[in-house]
């Protein structure tokens, strides 16, 4: 590797000029290397890392920018690197972790070109000397690439306002995803669709949260939002927020205190439409309570009395969480958590207490590729495999999707609503399950119903019923599909059992 550059690019002087690399690139640059060590998610990384409480605001804004974009563009990082670097595949992994930071700001952010050139020499020059050359060759012909990137970019930008149509070339420059999940977003969503959510790919991703307790004044609420700094502005939703500055969310205790749930506003709007008239909500695919919050939250908002909210999750840390929550929340009167695998709710003789018997709402939060929520979780882009969406595949993500719909399908009381929800915008996760489910011997005694129709949703103003609205399906369904400054993906369809 040392010989390449030389090789390759002979106009190189033989002498660097040598700056630091700032905190905020030196953190992001170690939070990479410890995820790639631990084969851990990028958010979880950024949330416990002790060095990033150290750095000011403006500096740890730019170490998650750098390592979230990494994350979301890693594949199409690394295509531009090993065309530039002899023997590639031979790259000492923090060599490679110190360039894809580095040609991500050069291609994605709005840093100078010599600040971004610099800056990542001297992170390559941190972790391997020798390869501080090879590092200078590189990035000064990756910059020569950005008008690639940037016409790419404006032109899908284009199409997402409906104004042009962006090229599958153009969508992968713009977002980095890799073609395949490109064109599968495509199928489902459509061309507008796609450019909408590859336009947005790479910024960062608004932050909502809802009151988290029931009863709680929602204008002490706001009122403690605006003092913690994070400027709240009304989300449309009641007790609803968008934040403005949302970095001091966590430290504000506002999250821990269950004052608040954050939650994106699709999902929230999901709770809307699985609350129920009256009676009792089984909630499948529980994790740490969140939509058990804005449940309990919601009906109190729609003066819905006498709801009991009952939770099942088959990791039992999250159940421990989740109740730790409903104290918090002053709801462990009206909402458990049970530690039960879902695909056991149709043996009826296995079932808890708390589980047994009929439900006037079922909502399956059912585990899914994430492709809605990519923006917060990018690791997704490049780690989802064709085989976890092949429906007719054993162990895929719709198979089990499907599974977990004819299971719990005997706990919905007639006349219930079966609410299948999850944060994907892939058809095959989707209308696909769905269809699937009515087609089966269970699925036979239900019917599609307009999520309009949900008695959560009818309770809302028209400024809430319109956020419904803007992405109703013509099966009445919600798939929203994420668009910049704006919620994430989520699909939500509501079936109702029969008489």
């Amino acid at each position: 590797m040392g010989r390449g550059p030389a090789r390759r690019f002979p106009h190189l002087g033989k002498g660097l000029a040598m700056a630091v690399a700032s905190p905020a690139r030196v953190t992001a640059l170690s939070l990479l290397g410890d995820q790639r060590r631990r084969a851990g998610h990028a958010r979880d990384l950024l949330r416990g890392a002790r060095d990033m409480q150290t750095l000011g605001t403006k500096a740890r804004a730019l170490a998650t920018r750098l390592v979230l974009g990494v994350n979301v563009a890693s594949g199409e990082l690394d295509r531009r690197i090993d065309a530039l670097v002899t023997r590639a595949n031979k790259l000492e992994p923090r060599v490679r972790d110190a360039l894809r930071l580095a040609v991500f700001e050069l291609l994605y952010l709005d840093t100078p070109r010599q600040v971004a050139v610099s800056q990542g020499v001297e992170l390559v020059r941190s972790v391997q000397p020798r390869a501080a050359r090879l590092a200078n060759a590189v990035l000064r012909r990756v910059a020569a690439e950005r008008p690639e990137v940037d016409a790419a970019r404006d032109a899908v930008a284009r199409a997402a306002a409906g104004e042009a149509t962006a090229t599958a070339e153009e969508l992968c420059h713009a977002s980095g995803y890799p073609a395949r999940l490109v064109e599968e977003l495509a199928s489902s969503i459509g061309a507008r669709g796609v450019a909408a959510a590859c336009a947005c790919a790479l910024d960062p991703a608004p932050v909502y949260v809802s009151c988290g307790r029931p009863g709680d004044d929602a204008t002490q609420v706001a009122a403690d939002l605006v003092e913690a700094g994070l400027a709240p502005e009304r989300a449309g939703l009641p007790g609803s927020w968008r934040l403005g500055r949302p970095a001091g969310l966590a430290r504000s205790g506002l999250v821990a205190s269950c004052e608040v749930a954050a939650a994106d506003l699709a999902a929230q709007l999901v709770c809307r439409v699985a609350l129920p008239a009256s009676g009792r909500v089984l909630e499948v695919g529980q994790g740490r309570g969140t939509k058990t919050l804005l449940l309990a939250r919601t009906a109190s908002d729609a003066g819905v009395r006498g709801v009991q909210i009952r939770g099942c999750e088959l990791v039992e840390s999250k159940v421990r969480a989740t109740r730790d929550r409903l104290v918090a929340a002053g709801i462990d009167g009206v909402a458990s958590a049970t530690v039960f695998d879902a695909l056991r709710l149709g043996e009826t003789d296995a079932l808890p207490p708390a589980l047994a018997g009929s439900f006037e709402s079922v909502l399956v939060d059912a585990p899914c590729s994430g492709t809605g929520t990519m923006r917060r979780h990018p690791e997704i882009p490049w780690a989802l495999q064709p085989s976890a969406l092949d429906s007719d595949a054993e162990g895929s993500l719709p198979s089990l999707q499907l599974a977990m719909l004819r299971a719990v399908s005997s706990r919905v009381a007639p006349g219930g609503s079966l609410v299948y929800a999850t944060c994907s915008v892939l058809n095959v996760e989707n209308e696909g399950v769905v269809a699937a489910f009515l087609a089966t011997e269970e699925g036979r005694g239900f019917e599609h119903a307009s999520v309009l129709d949900a008695p959560g949703v009818r309770a809302l103003s028209e400024e809430g019923r319109s956020l419904v609205e803007a992405w109703l399906t013509d099966s009445g369904a919600f798939r929203s599909v994420p668009t910049g400054g704006s919620h994430d993906g989520h699909f939500c369809a509501r079936l109702v059992r029969r008489r």
